[in-house]
Parts: C-alpha cells; sequence; structure tokens
C-alpha cells in the first residue's frame, strides 16, 4: 500500500538527494536556464540583476513547478514573493510545510 504523504508531496524531501539540488535542478529544468544546477547560488536573489535574473513569467512558472514537483503551494502573491527570493528561501518554506492529513 503507497504512503499516503509520498502521494500528496510528488518530491518530498528524501535521504537520498538533498533538497537544495533538486530545487536547482528543477529551476535549470523548469526555466530552461542556460547554467547547470551546480552553478546556481543558493544563496544569491532568484530576480533582479544580482542573481538568476529571474522575471514575473519565470515567477508563475516556478510557482507551478515548486507546487508539481514539491507539494508547496503558495497562498498569494506576498507569501510568493518571500519565499521565491532564493533557493534557500524555498528550501526553508518546503521543509517547514505543513504536513498532508
Amino acid at each position: 500500500m503507497p504512503d499516503p504523504e509520498s502521494e500528496s508531496k510528488p518530491e518530498s524531501t528524501s535521504p537520498d538527494t538533498p533538497l537544495k539540488p533538486r530545487i536547482c535542478q528543477a529551476l535549470v529544468e523548469e526555466l530552461m536556464l542556460e547554467q547547470s544546477a551546480d552553478d546556481i547560488d543558493t544563496a544569491a536573489p532568484l530576480f533582479g540583476p544580482d542573481g538568476l535574473g529571474l522575471d514575473s513569467v519565470d515567477a508563475l512558472q516556478l510557482a507551478v513547478a515548486l507546487e508539481k514537483r514539491f507539494g508547496l503551494k503558495l497562498a498569494d502573491t506576498e507569501e510568493a514573493r518571500q519565499v521565491m527570493q532564493s533557493v534557500d528561501t524555498i528550501a526553508t518554506a518546503i521543509e517547514q510545510q505543513p504536513e498532508a492529513t
């Protein structure tokens, strides 16, 4: 019988693969970035000229990818701004999200 938690969180944190590298890989794959996941600084801003330089279209794609891959649902624009500042803030939000019931 499948574990209900694993069904509700498609890519929940696992001991096999660390979370931050998986988030970086999701960024590269979903946003078709021209750099490798290993080259992404997890503390760097995702938006603006000082980081990856993502834009509003990327933000929408990223929000969908985070829900699909990690089960992270962002309730509103303000929450999305807080969570999607960097890979580090995304990882914290994924780790802190309540478990599915």
